[in-house]
């Protein structure tokens, strides 16, 4: 039989929680708290996520199942769910995005050295950039309008490639284009940013450009139009400047027909 610590109480040894009690003193998360402090809170929904739970009533189902284990775990009882869904609407969400970017720095510093697993050799920071649309019950969510039907919220996530760690994170409604969240994303001199084509709009590139920013895009099929369409131009107006250069240059020249290569177009041209 094993008597050491639980698999969950060891995971959590990892968690700096001098930091996270200075975070909770700043947004005096535990004021006129009796019931769920917020290293429990914090313990709760880490559980919740690592083990895959899909509902309050399933977190507190499985806790309640095994009460005997909960002071192995780091927990005094087992929670109710409406305890929990309480702490989860009254706690200053600040403490849990402050937190959150306590980590990621921590994960930035361990897979700063991280292969990206690409043909290329790059130096700086490679991030991707995408948006994830999650449906919502209308009746339940109504601040989050989407359809006439259902409600839902867009999550934009910058991810940073080397270690899969996100770097910024944007929660808007489902009506949010995912061009604008380039207005408020954070950039990084020197560093690449992969996006698709949603991301299109060439007056925010280009401020990404005068950040020191690299930019790897998926084109439109509109834009490679646009591109093919003016190298065409270019092109026919090359063919015709030199056709009138040769006409200018020449000496009592004698005009005759010819048709210009680069625009279809009759010009003439000089024989001598």
């Amino acid at each position: 039989m094993n008597f050491g610590k639980k698999l969950f109480a060891q995971v959590m040894e990892f968690v700096p929680w001098t930091s996270f009690s200075r975070i909770v003193a700043r947004y005096s998360g535990d004021a006129r708290v009796s019931t769920l402090p917020s290293t429990e809170h914090f313990r709760i929904m880490a559980y919740a996520q690592l083990t895959w739970r899909e509902s309050l009533r399933d977190i507190e189902a499985t806790l309640s199942a095994n009460a005997t284990k909960l002071y192995g775990m780091g927990l005094r009882q087992a929670v109710r769910r409406s305890t929990l869904a309480d702490a989860n609407e009254r706690r200053d969400w600040r403490i849990w995005a402050d937190f959150a970017a306590v980590l990621i720095r921590r994960a930035n510093k361990l897979y700063a050295n991280e292969p990206l697993g690409l043909d290329v050799n790059i130096a700086g920071n490679v991030y991707a950039l995408d948006s994830s649309t999650i449906d919502l019950c209308l009746s339940l969510f109504g601040w989050a309008p989407f359809r006439t039907t259902k409600a839902a919220i867009k999550l934009h996530t910058l991810l940073d490639l080397r270690g899969s760690i996100p770097s910024f994170i944007h929660i808007s409604d489902g009506k949010m284009g995912d061009v604008n969240v380039l207005d408020i994303l954070p950039l990084e001199a020197g560093a690449f940013y992969i996006m698709d084509r949603g991301y299109l709009d060439f007056a925010r590139l280009y401020k990404m450009h005068q950040a020191g920013a690299f930019l790897s895009h998926e084109p439109s099929p509109i834009s490679m139009l646009g591109v093919c369409i003016r190298q065409k131009w270019i092109r026919a107006l090359a063919w015709c400047v030199i056709s009138l250069s040769r006409l200018m240059v020449s000496k009592r020249p004698k005009i005759t027909p010819s048709i210009c290569v680069g625009c279809d177009s009759r010009m003439p041209r000089a024989r001598r």
